[in-house]
Protein backbone atom coordinates (compact mmCIF):
# COMPACT_ATOMS: atom_id res chain seq x y z
CA UNK A 1 0.00 0.00 0.00
CA UNK A 2 1.21 3.22 -0.64
CA UNK A 3 -0.01 7.02 0.80
CA UNK A 4 -0.59 8.56 -2.76
CA UNK A 5 -0.89 7.75 -6.31
CA UNK A 6 -0.23 9.79 -9.39
CA UNK A 7 -3.34 9.93 -12.28
CA UNK A 8 -2.71 10.67 -16.30
CA UNK A 9 -5.12 13.73 -15.77
CA UNK A 10 -8.67 14.91 -13.78
CA UNK A 11 -12.09 14.14 -15.28
CA UNK A 12 -10.43 16.08 -18.74
CA UNK A 13 -6.77 15.96 -19.82
CA UNK A 14 -6.69 19.60 -19.76
CA UNK A 15 -7.09 19.12 -15.60
CA UNK A 16 -3.63 18.45 -14.36
CA UNK A 17 -1.80 17.28 -11.92
CA UNK A 18 -4.15 14.78 -10.90
CA UNK A 19 -3.74 12.13 -7.64
CA UNK A 20 -5.60 10.36 -4.72
CA UNK A 21 -3.74 10.10 -1.46
CA UNK A 22 -5.11 10.13 2.29
CA UNK A 23 -4.84 13.33 4.10
CA UNK A 24 -4.21 12.14 7.59
CA UNK A 25 -0.72 9.99 6.34
CA UNK A 26 -2.27 6.90 6.20
CA UNK A 27 -1.91 3.64 3.38
CA UNK A 28 -4.64 3.73 0.30
CA UNK A 29 -6.92 1.34 1.40
CA UNK A 30 -6.59 -0.05 -2.41
CA UNK A 31 -3.77 -1.40 -4.95
CA UNK A 32 -3.82 -1.40 -8.70
CA UNK A 33 -2.82 -5.02 -9.56
CA UNK A 34 -3.03 -3.94 -13.36
CA UNK A 35 -3.81 -1.22 -15.33
CA UNK A 36 -3.98 2.54 -14.64
CA UNK A 37 -7.43 3.96 -13.06
CA UNK A 38 -7.89 7.22 -14.16
CA UNK A 39 -10.05 9.78 -11.55
CA UNK A 40 -13.28 9.15 -13.19
CA UNK A 41 -12.13 5.16 -12.68
CA UNK A 42 -11.68 5.84 -9.02
CA UNK A 43 -14.66 7.73 -8.69
CA UNK A 44 -16.76 4.89 -9.53
CA UNK A 45 -14.58 2.21 -8.10
CA UNK A 46 -15.09 3.87 -4.27
CA UNK A 47 -19.33 4.79 -5.10
CA UNK A 48 -19.52 0.93 -6.44
CA UNK A 49 -17.62 -0.80 -3.69
CA UNK A 50 -19.88 1.09 -1.04
CA UNK A 51 -22.97 0.16 -2.85
CA UNK A 52 -21.87 -3.49 -3.11
CA UNK A 53 -20.81 -3.91 0.30
CA UNK A 54 -24.01 -2.96 1.87
CA UNK A 55 -25.94 -4.81 -0.49
CA UNK A 56 -24.05 -7.57 0.72
CA UNK A 57 -24.06 -6.43 4.63
CA UNK A 58 -27.99 -5.87 3.78
CA UNK A 59 -29.54 -9.32 2.08
CA UNK A 60 -26.21 -11.45 2.95
CA UNK A 61 -25.73 -12.40 -0.77
CA UNK A 62 -23.42 -11.72 -2.98
CA UNK A 63 -23.52 -8.53 -4.66
CA UNK A 64 -22.26 -6.47 -8.11
CA UNK A 65 -22.65 -3.33 -9.36
CA UNK A 66 -22.10 -1.57 -13.18
CA UNK A 67 -20.92 1.72 -12.87
CA UNK A 68 -20.73 4.52 -15.50
CA UNK A 69 -20.32 8.34 -14.61
CA UNK A 70 -20.36 7.50 -11.03
CA UNK A 71 -24.16 6.48 -11.06
CA UNK A 72 -24.80 2.59 -10.97
CA UNK A 73 -26.73 1.39 -14.18
CA UNK A 74 -27.39 -1.65 -12.23
CA UNK A 75 -26.79 -3.29 -9.01
CA UNK A 76 -27.90 -6.79 -8.25
CA UNK A 77 -27.29 -9.48 -5.59
CA UNK A 78 -26.11 -13.64 -6.51
CA UNK A 79 -29.38 -15.38 -7.42
CA UNK A 80 -29.85 -18.03 -9.86
CA UNK A 81 -30.44 -16.78 -13.35
CA UNK A 82 -33.57 -18.21 -15.42
CA UNK A 83 -33.01 -19.93 -18.88
CA UNK A 84 -34.22 -16.38 -20.69
CA UNK A 85 -32.64 -14.13 -18.26
CA UNK A 86 -29.13 -15.99 -19.56
CA UNK A 87 -30.05 -15.50 -22.77
CA UNK A 88 -30.71 -12.00 -22.73
CA UNK A 89 -27.28 -11.38 -20.56
CA UNK A 90 -25.80 -13.44 -23.41
CA UNK A 91 -24.24 -16.19 -20.26
CA UNK A 92 -26.33 -19.10 -21.45
CA UNK A 93 -23.11 -20.79 -22.21
CA UNK A 94 -21.60 -20.05 -19.44
CA UNK A 95 -21.23 -21.87 -15.62
CA UNK A 96 -21.84 -18.85 -13.29
CA UNK A 97 -21.35 -18.95 -9.66
CA UNK A 98 -23.31 -16.70 -7.48
CA UNK A 99 -20.89 -13.65 -7.92
CA UNK A 100 -20.84 -14.36 -11.51
CA UNK A 101 -24.74 -14.34 -11.01
CA UNK A 102 -24.50 -10.79 -9.36
CA UNK A 103 -22.85 -9.29 -11.98
CA UNK A 104 -24.49 -10.62 -15.12
CA UNK A 105 -27.37 -9.45 -13.37
CA UNK A 106 -26.24 -5.61 -12.70
CA UNK A 107 -25.10 -5.46 -16.48
CA UNK A 108 -28.05 -7.00 -17.78
CA UNK A 109 -29.94 -4.22 -16.23
CA UNK A 110 -29.02 -1.50 -18.66
CA UNK A 111 -26.51 -3.36 -21.24
CA UNK A 112 -26.57 0.03 -23.06
CA UNK A 113 -25.44 1.89 -20.33
CA UNK A 114 -22.81 -0.60 -18.87
CA UNK A 115 -21.38 -0.23 -22.42
CA UNK A 116 -17.37 0.59 -20.63
CA UNK A 117 -18.38 0.26 -17.25
CA UNK A 118 -16.18 0.22 -13.90
CA UNK A 119 -17.35 -3.42 -12.44
CA UNK A 120 -17.70 -4.01 -8.06
CA UNK A 121 -17.97 -7.06 -6.71
CA UNK A 122 -18.76 -7.44 -3.17
CA UNK A 123 -16.57 -11.25 -3.12
CA UNK A 124 -13.32 -12.55 -4.46
CA UNK A 125 -13.59 -12.25 -8.38
CA UNK A 126 -13.06 -16.20 -9.60
CA UNK A 127 -12.80 -17.59 -12.77
CA UNK A 128 -16.69 -17.65 -14.05
CA UNK A 129 -16.76 -13.72 -13.37
CA UNK A 130 -13.79 -12.69 -14.92
CA UNK A 131 -14.63 -15.07 -17.65
CA UNK A 132 -18.14 -13.40 -17.95
CA UNK A 133 -16.35 -9.71 -17.98
CA UNK A 134 -13.40 -10.79 -20.24
CA UNK A 135 -16.04 -10.92 -23.42
CA UNK A 136 -17.77 -7.46 -22.21
CA UNK A 137 -16.75 -4.05 -22.73
CA UNK A 138 -15.37 -2.69 -19.52
CA UNK A 139 -13.02 -0.10 -18.13
CA UNK A 140 -12.40 -1.80 -14.98
CA UNK A 141 -12.92 -3.34 -11.69
CA UNK A 142 -13.09 -3.30 -7.74
CA UNK A 143 -13.05 -5.90 -5.52
CA UNK A 144 -11.88 -7.49 -2.29
CA UNK A 145 -9.72 -10.56 -3.85
CA UNK A 146 -9.01 -12.27 -6.92
CA UNK A 147 -8.04 -15.97 -7.33
CA UNK A 148 -4.88 -16.47 -9.28
CA UNK A 149 -7.14 -17.75 -12.29
CA UNK A 150 -9.21 -14.84 -12.29
CA UNK A 151 -6.23 -12.32 -12.74
CA UNK A 152 -4.47 -14.13 -15.27
CA UNK A 153 -8.08 -13.81 -17.27
CA UNK A 154 -8.23 -10.29 -16.31
CA UNK A 155 -5.01 -9.79 -17.49
CA UNK A 156 -5.66 -10.44 -20.89
CA UNK A 157 -8.33 -7.57 -21.78
CA UNK A 158 -7.19 -4.26 -23.28
CA UNK A 159 -4.32 -5.73 -24.43
CA UNK A 160 -3.33 -6.11 -21.00
CA UNK A 161 -4.27 -2.79 -19.79
CA UNK A 162 -7.54 -3.66 -18.32
CA UNK A 163 -7.97 -1.64 -14.33
CA UNK A 164 -7.86 -4.23 -12.11
CA UNK A 165 -8.26 -2.70 -8.04
CA UNK A 166 -8.12 -4.82 -4.94
CA UNK A 167 -9.76 -2.81 -1.95
CA UNK A 168 -9.47 -3.43 1.76
CA UNK A 169 -12.51 -5.11 2.94
CA UNK A 170 -11.58 -3.89 6.75
CA UNK A 171 -10.83 -0.51 5.97
CA UNK A 172 -13.04 2.40 7.48
CA UNK A 173 -13.17 6.25 6.18
CA UNK A 174 -13.16 8.74 8.45
CA UNK A 175 -16.51 9.95 9.88
CA UNK A 176 -16.52 13.27 8.68
CA UNK A 177 -15.80 13.95 4.75
CA UNK A 178 -14.62 16.67 2.62
CA UNK A 179 -14.94 18.24 -1.05
CA UNK A 180 -13.44 21.34 -2.50
CA UNK A 181 -15.57 23.36 -5.16
CA UNK A 182 -14.30 26.15 -6.43
CA UNK A 183 -11.62 26.56 -3.94
CA UNK A 184 -14.20 26.23 -1.19
CA UNK A 185 -13.76 23.63 1.10
CA UNK A 186 -17.50 21.57 2.37
CA UNK A 187 -17.43 19.40 5.48
CA UNK A 188 -20.33 16.59 5.95
CA UNK A 189 -20.64 13.65 8.37
CA UNK A 190 -20.65 10.53 5.59
CA UNK A 191 -24.11 9.22 5.03
CA UNK A 192 -23.83 6.05 7.77
CA UNK A 193 -27.80 5.51 7.28
CA UNK A 194 -28.60 1.52 7.58
CA UNK A 195 -30.97 0.87 5.17
CA UNK A 196 -32.73 -2.72 6.30
CA UNK A 197 -36.45 -3.82 6.26
CA UNK A 198 -37.17 -1.46 9.51
CA UNK A 199 -36.87 1.19 7.03
CA UNK A 200 -39.96 -0.33 5.21
CA UNK A 201 -42.51 -0.69 8.85
CA UNK A 202 -44.35 2.25 7.99
CA UNK A 203 -46.55 1.40 5.37
CA UNK A 204 -49.44 3.99 4.63
CA UNK A 205 -51.48 2.40 2.15
CA UNK A 206 -54.42 0.25 2.38
CA UNK A 207 -52.42 -2.70 1.08
CA UNK A 208 -50.12 -3.30 3.91
CA UNK A 209 -48.63 -6.30 2.70
CA UNK A 210 -44.97 -6.58 1.39
CA UNK A 211 -43.54 -9.76 0.71
CA UNK A 212 -39.92 -11.05 1.67
CA UNK A 213 -39.10 -10.86 -2.03
CA UNK A 214 -40.76 -7.22 -2.26
CA UNK A 215 -38.59 -6.00 0.75
CA UNK A 216 -35.39 -7.37 -0.58
CA UNK A 217 -35.71 -5.60 -3.84
CA UNK A 218 -36.73 -2.38 -2.36
CA UNK A 219 -33.75 -2.72 -0.13
CA UNK A 220 -31.78 -3.15 -3.48
CA UNK A 221 -33.41 0.18 -4.50
CA UNK A 222 -32.76 2.31 -2.07
CA UNK A 223 -28.83 1.37 -1.56
CA UNK A 224 -28.54 1.97 -4.82
CA UNK A 225 -30.39 5.19 -4.35
CA UNK A 226 -27.79 6.08 -1.37
CA UNK A 227 -25.21 6.27 -4.45
CA UNK A 228 -26.88 7.82 -7.41
CA UNK A 229 -26.61 11.11 -8.66
CA UNK A 230 -29.76 12.73 -7.23
CA UNK A 231 -32.76 13.62 -8.13
CA UNK A 232 -33.03 10.00 -8.49
CA UNK A 233 -35.50 6.91 -8.74
CA UNK A 234 -35.28 3.22 -9.25
CA UNK A 235 -37.21 0.11 -10.28
CA UNK A 236 -36.08 -3.31 -8.89
CA UNK A 237 -37.20 -7.24 -9.56
CA UNK A 238 -35.92 -10.78 -8.33
CA UNK A 239 -32.90 -9.56 -6.71
CA UNK A 240 -32.04 -6.78 -9.13
CA UNK A 241 -32.29 -3.13 -10.33
CA UNK A 242 -33.95 -3.12 -13.54
CA UNK A 243 -34.14 0.37 -14.44
CA UNK A 244 -32.35 3.64 -12.80
CA UNK A 245 -32.78 7.43 -13.42
CA UNK A 246 -30.57 9.62 -12.29
CA UNK A 247 -29.40 13.19 -11.92
CA UNK A 248 -33.03 14.41 -13.47
CA UNK A 249 -34.07 18.07 -12.21
CA UNK A 250 -37.42 16.79 -11.59
CA UNK A 251 -38.81 13.94 -9.84
CA UNK A 252 -41.42 12.62 -12.62
CA UNK A 253 -38.60 12.73 -15.13
CA UNK A 254 -36.32 10.17 -13.28
CA UNK A 255 -39.35 8.17 -12.92
CA UNK A 256 -40.43 8.19 -16.23
CA UNK A 257 -35.88 7.72 -17.28
CA UNK A 258 -35.78 4.43 -15.08
CA UNK A 259 -39.59 3.08 -16.16
CA UNK A 260 -38.55 3.36 -20.03
CA UNK A 261 -35.41 2.17 -18.78
CA UNK A 262 -37.81 -1.03 -16.77
CA UNK A 263 -39.65 -1.25 -20.00
CA UNK A 264 -36.58 -1.77 -22.28
CA UNK A 265 -35.23 -4.86 -19.60
CA UNK A 266 -38.73 -6.54 -19.69
CA UNK A 267 -39.17 -6.09 -23.42
CA UNK A 268 -35.76 -8.00 -23.96
CA UNK A 269 -37.15 -10.68 -22.94
CA UNK A 270 -40.75 -10.69 -25.39
CA UNK A 271 -40.48 -14.07 -27.51
CA UNK A 272 -39.76 -12.09 -30.85
CA UNK A 273 -36.78 -10.16 -29.37
CA UNK A 274 -36.00 -13.46 -27.98
CA UNK A 275 -36.14 -14.92 -31.79
CA UNK A 276 -33.81 -12.90 -33.25
CA UNK A 277 -31.41 -14.40 -35.81
CA UNK A 278 -28.46 -12.39 -35.79
CA UNK A 279 -25.43 -12.49 -38.38
CA UNK A 280 -22.38 -14.27 -37.06
CA UNK A 281 -19.85 -12.54 -35.76
CA UNK A 282 -21.54 -9.06 -34.98
CA UNK A 283 -20.75 -8.35 -31.78
CA UNK A 284 -22.47 -7.67 -28.53
CA UNK A 285 -22.28 -3.99 -28.19
CA UNK A 286 -24.20 -4.57 -31.48
CA UNK A 287 -27.10 -6.21 -30.72
CA UNK A 288 -27.49 -4.34 -28.13
CA UNK A 289 -28.27 -1.38 -30.05
CA UNK A 290 -30.08 -3.10 -32.13
CA UNK A 291 -32.05 -4.96 -29.98
CA UNK A 292 -32.58 -1.51 -28.69
CA UNK A 293 -33.70 0.34 -31.88
CA UNK A 294 -35.65 -3.37 -32.51
CA UNK A 295 -37.85 -2.45 -29.36
CA UNK A 296 -38.18 1.04 -30.25
CA UNK A 297 -40.70 3.10 -32.33
CA UNK A 298 -38.14 4.24 -34.80
CA UNK A 299 -37.55 0.36 -35.75
CA UNK A 300 -39.94 0.75 -39.09
CA UNK A 301 -37.30 3.82 -40.02
CA UNK A 302 -34.56 1.68 -39.65
CA UNK A 303 -36.35 -1.01 -42.18
CA UNK A 304 -36.81 0.84 -44.45
CA UNK A 305 -33.58 1.87 -44.65
CA UNK A 306 -32.68 -1.88 -45.42
CA UNK A 307 -30.13 -1.69 -42.64
CA UNK A 308 -31.59 -4.91 -41.46
CA UNK A 309 -29.73 -7.27 -43.84
CA UNK A 310 -26.23 -6.26 -42.26
CA UNK A 311 -26.92 -7.68 -39.10
CA UNK A 312 -29.82 -10.32 -39.29
CA UNK A 313 -29.63 -13.83 -41.24
CA UNK A 314 -33.32 -12.89 -41.69
CA UNK A 315 -35.68 -10.58 -42.09
CA UNK A 316 -37.50 -9.95 -38.17
CA UNK A 317 -40.73 -9.39 -38.00
CA UNK A 318 -41.37 -5.91 -36.37
CA UNK A 319 -42.81 -5.67 -32.95
CA UNK A 320 -45.80 -3.37 -32.83
CA UNK A 321 -46.90 -1.00 -30.35
CA UNK A 322 -49.91 -3.00 -29.37
CA UNK A 323 -47.54 -5.86 -29.29
CA UNK A 324 -45.28 -4.28 -26.48
CA UNK A 325 -48.37 -2.71 -24.76
CA UNK A 326 -49.50 -5.93 -24.64
CA UNK A 327 -46.46 -7.42 -22.85
CA UNK A 328 -45.98 -4.47 -20.44
CA UNK A 329 -49.35 -5.30 -19.75
CA UNK A 330 -48.35 -8.63 -17.95
CA UNK A 331 -45.78 -7.26 -15.83
CA UNK A 332 -46.19 -7.15 -12.15
CA UNK A 333 -44.35 -7.48 -8.63
CA UNK A 334 -42.28 -4.42 -9.38
CA UNK A 335 -40.42 -2.20 -6.70
CA UNK A 336 -39.71 1.15 -6.51
CA UNK A 337 -37.66 3.57 -4.54
CA UNK A 338 -37.75 7.36 -4.55
CA UNK A 339 -34.26 9.19 -2.83
CA UNK A 340 -36.91 11.53 -1.96
CA UNK A 341 -40.56 12.42 -1.40
CA UNK A 342 -43.05 11.96 -4.19
CA UNK A 343 -44.79 15.68 -4.95
CA UNK A 344 -47.12 14.25 -7.08
CA UNK A 345 -49.55 10.77 -7.57
CA UNK A 346 -48.20 11.07 -11.68
CA UNK A 347 -44.95 8.75 -10.35
CA UNK A 348 -47.38 6.82 -8.98
CA UNK A 349 -49.48 6.85 -12.46
CA UNK A 350 -46.02 6.02 -14.35
CA UNK A 351 -44.53 3.43 -12.12
CA UNK A 352 -47.57 1.43 -12.58
CA UNK A 353 -47.17 1.52 -16.19
CA UNK A 354 -44.15 -0.68 -15.81
CA UNK A 355 -45.32 -3.10 -13.44
CA UNK A 356 -44.55 -1.51 -9.55
CA UNK A 357 -46.57 -2.73 -7.06
CA UNK A 358 -44.60 -1.58 -4.23
CA UNK A 359 -43.29 1.55 -3.59
CA UNK A 360 -40.31 3.06 -1.03
CA UNK A 361 -40.42 6.84 -0.53
CA UNK A 362 -39.27 9.24 2.38
CA UNK A 363 -42.68 10.98 2.74
CA UNK A 364 -43.31 14.52 3.54
CA UNK A 365 -45.01 16.00 0.92
CA UNK A 366 -47.68 18.55 0.98
CA UNK A 367 -49.12 16.54 -1.33
CA UNK A 368 -48.55 12.73 0.74
CA UNK A 369 -52.19 12.44 0.78
CA UNK A 370 -52.64 12.68 -2.98
CA UNK A 371 -49.91 9.86 -3.65
CA UNK A 372 -51.49 7.75 -1.28
CA UNK A 373 -54.22 8.13 -2.67
CA UNK A 374 -52.93 7.59 -6.09
CA UNK A 375 -51.74 3.84 -4.47
CA UNK A 376 -54.90 2.70 -2.91
CA UNK A 377 -56.53 3.01 -5.79
CA UNK A 378 -54.28 0.32 -8.20
CA UNK A 379 -53.81 -1.72 -4.91
CA UNK A 380 -50.07 -1.00 -4.09
CA UNK A 381 -47.84 -0.94 -0.82
CA UNK A 382 -46.18 2.01 0.28
CA UNK A 383 -43.50 2.35 2.90
CA UNK A 384 -42.67 5.85 3.97
CA UNK A 385 -39.01 5.62 5.05
CA UNK A 386 -38.45 8.97 6.67
CA UNK A 387 -34.85 9.20 5.37
CA UNK A 388 -33.67 11.08 2.18
CA UNK A 389 -31.31 9.61 0.17
CA UNK A 390 -29.60 12.34 -1.98
CA UNK A 391 -26.38 12.12 -3.09
CA UNK A 392 -23.99 14.59 -4.97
Amino acid sequence: MANELMLKYGCNPNQKPSRIFMKDGGDLPIRVLNGKPGYINFLDAFNSWQLVKELKEATGLPAAASFKHVSPAGAAVGLPLSDTLKKIYFVDDLELSPIACAYARARGADRMSSYGDWAALSDVCDAQTATLLAREVSDGIIAPGYTEEALAILKTKRKGNYNVVEIDPDYRPAPIEHKDVFGVTFEQGRNEMKIDEAMLANVVTDNKEIPADAKRDLIISLITLKYTQSNSVCYAKDGQVIGVGAGQQSRIHCTRLAGNKADVWSLRQHPKVLGLKFREGIRRPDRDNTIDVYISDEYMDVLADGVWETLFAEKPEPLTREEKAQWLAQQSGVSLGSDAFFPFGDNIERARKSGVQYVAQPGGSIRDDHVIETCNKYGMAMAFTGVRLFHH
